[in-house]
């Protein structure tokens, strides 16, 4: 098992050291135009405002959402009430963090 671990370590450090010397030279990339072809304000390595996380939070609570309702609909016929009482109670504690935001001045944005 030693033996197998050492191979495994050894090609590792060998596919590194490979992909280190044919890898081209590093350089930091130059902002050009996207989108619309308007040129960008800022950087693309430049950090974003800490009001986007929040924001960010609850887009994806409700990503989440959308992917367990999507299976639940298939099934919701052969389940029945119990899968309905499921996704709301599922659905009501989305709610809460969602009102917990609110509370907590995550809409704000001044």
């Amino acid at each position: 098992m030693l033996l197998l671990l050492g191979v495994a370590l050894a090609g590792l450090a060998v596919v590194y050291a490979l992909s280190m010397w044919l890898a081209p030279a590093r350089s930091t990339p130059e902002a050009e135009p996207f989108s619309g072809g308007c040129p960008p304000y800022q950087h693309a390595f430049s950090r974003f405002h800490v009001r986007w996380y929040p924001i960010t939070m609850i887009f994806l609570a409700f990503d989440m959402e959308m992917l367990f309702m999507y299976p639940w609909v298939t099934v919701v016929s052969e389940i029945g009430v119990a899968a309905v009482v499921e996704m709301f109670l599922f659905l009501g504690i989305l709610f809460a963090g969602v009102l917990y935001a609110a509370r907590e001045g995550a809409f704000r944005w001044t």
